[in-house]
Parts: structure tokens; C-alpha cells; sequence
């Protein structure tokens, strides 16, 4: 047989690893669990809000938040993490005007909001994790105590009035100590539509959500977006000091509390959505970039694997099917062609789910491209002091190892 028909066979046994043996990554009926019947008594909520220059999206996001229809007690806190857009005045003009309407019977005005300002983070911080630490301390020093549970959301996300509710209910009714829902992201323009939904299938193939969900198993991760965090669980895994430095903090976050045997819960989410756009490719390149070569550990060696990796299992399908059919080689045709539709095939429930035409699945190895280009480009900019760079804070290294 040819080098080609052998790069084929072998990138069509490791499609058939991956379809059987992953975790079943690629489906998407992992989808936050109900129980029985709602709590009698509910919990108590705070839920913290780091935002820094997030005027454009606090309009949509915020409002959605201060409107959740929950029977406990809950108090939202946005940290305005050193912004320069009016981030915290427009929090407050938006509680103003949230408390000032009411729902149906007039009963129940928006949630009450605090918006504070910490200071630029201290060395060996992430702004949002200290943003986090701060927001925690200020509802953690109320007179009424701690609350049962933190929602930790980002600026960007908008919740329908029902999941703060579900999320709760979920968590008590399955004793879960972390509750995490992967926000449905934006969808609209021609590169969000040929990047976004790749994100979330790679995601899920690096921590499928069945293995999350497995009481006991090594695979830990949380989607940052909505993180559902019971406060006892918090202090146990010593968060989010322990996890102070972390450019990829949700998973950091989520091996964190499972270590101090916590239980957690990953999946889709259907009512919890990302409003932040990203209309060019270099939006989104920046967004996967400023944490691609950091999930790698900052190793050239990873990096080495990592972009062989997406080569053999994404580029070479299509690339043997091609040189297959036109140079003769039957092995190579069938075996490339095979690889290809099963990595399509795996692609398309997730692409359902963003509700977008299957025939995109054959478009996936141009989109592996695209991240292998910005996997190199995360560890280039790394070597020239731009690493993991967001909003005009650059962060090191972390101090040890990922897996602390």
C-alpha cells in the first residue's frame, strides 16, 4: 500500500476511536437534569457578575438577570473590573430601571443589584477571578451570611426568567455541588456560523460531557458562562484562590472542586444564551487564540502533537479522498472517504443544535484549518509577551501546572 492509503487507514481508525470511544462527545442530549419536584425550602443565591468594558452587551445581559423569577432570596453583584466605557453606570441606570417595572400583577419588582469596583487585581491574579474573589467577598460579609449558592455568568450572558430557577432545582434535587451550562453562542454572520459551532464540538471532545458527569472520573471541566457553585463546595475547594491564575478557569475551577470531591453537571444549555458578537474573523481568532496555547500547557512539545493531530485527523480525510480518487488508489479514496464521513457525521448533531444545514458538516476540516492557524499563532504570541491577552491585560504563564 501507499504512504497516502496508510496516513487514510489510520486516520479512519481514529475516527472509529473517537465515534465509539470518546465519552459519545458528539451527541448533545446532555441538557440540565429535573428533578422530582421543586425544593421546599429554596436556597439563598448570590449571583456575581464580573464585567469589564461590557457596555455594549450589558443592555441585553443584565436586565435578563435582574428578572429571574426565583421564590428565594437573591441579590445580583456586578464587579466593574477597571472599565473604561461607563460599564458600572450603566449597571446601576439599568437597576434603576429594572426595579421601576413590573411583572403581570405588579408584585415583584427586578432583583436588587450592587455594583462594585475592587481595583486592579493583585500580582498572580486574572482580572476576572479577582473580580470573582471580590464579588464573593462583598456578599459573603452580609448580615444575613452566606449565601447557599453562587450563579458565577458572565457579562455577555443572558438567562431566560426560568434558569436561575432550573439551575437550583437541578442542584439540589441531584446533591450537585457544580452546575454548568455551555451558553448557546451567537450564530449570525458567515464566520460565526463557520467557527462557533466548531468551538463547542472541540470543546466536547476534550471534555466529553458523559465523563464529566460521571461521579469519580478524572474528566473535569465547566463552561464559564453559567456556573452554578454551592458555596460550601467553594470554601472546600478553596476557590477561587486556588485557582487565581488560571487563563482557562472554569475547567481550573471545575477540577478545583471536583479534587475536593464535589459533584459536578456540564451540558448544553437551552436557556441560557451568549449575546456577544463576533462578526470578523479576527474577533474570533483572538477569542481562540488568547487561550489556545495555554489549554496546551505552554509546551512546544503538546504543540507539536496537538497541530500533527489535527492534521492526520482533520486535514488528511479529505486530502486522501482527493489524491485517492485521482491517482488510482482505492485504499486511500475509501479509507480518506470513510474518515471524512464519520468526522461529518459527528459534527452534524451539534451543528443541529445551532440550528444550523447539515451540509456544513463537510466543511469541518477548513475549520480545523482555521484553529490549527490559531493554535500556532496562541504559542507565537505567547514567545513575543502577547500570550493570553484580553481586553489590554496580558497574563503569564501559571506559576505550576494546570492540573494543581
Amino acid at each position: 500500500m501507499s504512504v497516502i492509503a496508510w496516513i487514510a487507514l489510520v486516520s479512519c481508525a481514529v475516527w472509529a476511536w473517537l465515534l465509539l470511544g470518546q465519552g459519545l462527545f458528539w451527541r448533545t442530549d446532555q441538557r440540565l437534569p429535573r428533578g422530582p419536584a421543586e425544593p421546599e425550602r429554596w436556597p439563598s443565591v448570590a449571583v456575581v457578575v464580573p464585567a469589564r468594558d461590557e457596555a455594549e452587551v450589558l443592555p441585553v445581559s443584565l436586565p435578563s438577570l435582574l428578572a429571574q423569577d426565583y421564590p428565594g432570596r437573591v441579590e445580583v453583584v456586578l464587579v466593574d473590573d477597571g472599565s473604561e466605557d461607563g460599564t458600572g453606570d450603566l449597571a446601576r441606570a439599568l437597576a434603576e430601571r429594572s426595579s421601576g417595572s413590573r411583572t403581570d400583577g405588579g408584585s415583584r419588582a427586578g432583583l436588587p443589584l450592587t455594583v462594585v469596583s475592587p481595583g486592579p487585581p493583585e500580582p498572580g491574579w486574572t482580572g476576572k477571578l479577582w473580580a470573582v474573589r471580590h464579588g464573593i467577598g462583598v456578599v459573603c460579609a452580609r448580615g444575613e451570611g452566606a449565601p447557599d449558592f453562587l450563579l458565577l455568568t458572565d457579562a455577555d450572558i443572558a438567562h431566560a426568567p426560568d434558569s436561575l430557577r432550573r439551575l437550583v432545582a437541578a442542584a439540589v434535587s441531584h446533591r450537585l455541588d457544580l452546575v454548568s451550562q455551555m451558553a448557546r453562542l451567537r450564530v449570525s454572520g458567515v464566520w460565526e456560523r463557520l467557527v462557533v459551532p466548531a468551538f463547542v464540538y472541540f470543546f466536547c471532545q476534550l471534555y466529553p460531557f458523559r465523563r464529566v458527569n460521571r461521579d469519580g472520573a478524572r474528566t473535569a471541566a465547566a463552561a464559564g458562562g453559567c456556573v452554578l457553585l454551592r458555596t460550601e463546595a467553594a470554601e472546600r475547594a478553596g476557590v477561587p484562590d486556588a485557582v487565581r491564575d488560571a487563563v482557562i478557569d472554569d475547567v481550573a475551577l471545575a477540577r478545583a472542586v471536583r479534587r475536593a470531591g464535589g459533584r459536578l453537571w456540564l451540558g448544553l444549555a437551552e436557556h441560557v444564551e451568549s449575546v456577544r458578537p463576533y462578526p470578523r474573523l479576527a474577533d474570533l481568532w483572538r477569542m481562540v487564540a488568547r487561550s489556545a496555547y495555554a489549554q496546551l500547557r505552554h509546551s512546544g512539545v503538546l504543540l507539536a502533537a496537538t497541530v500533527a493531530g489535527l492534521a492526520l485527523v482533520y486535514l488528511a480525510p479529505p486530502l486522501c479522498l482527493a489524491i485517492g480518487v485521482g491517482g488510482g488508489d482505492a485504499v486511500a479514496a475509501w479509507a480518506g472517504g470513510a474518515a471524512w464521513a464519520v468526522m461529518a457525521g459527528t459534527y452534524a448533531p451539534v451543528l443541529r443544535y445551532y440550528r444550523q444545514p447539515p451540509w456544513a458538516a463537510a466543511l469541518l476540516p477548513l475549520t480545523a484549518f482555521l484553529y490549527l492557524l490559531m493554535t500556532v499563532d496562541s504559542a507565537v504570541r505567547h514567545h513575543r509577551g502577547r500570550g493570553a491577552a484580553w481586553k489590554g491585560r496580558t497574563y503569564p504563564a501559571p506559576r505550576a501546572a494546570a492540573d494543581r
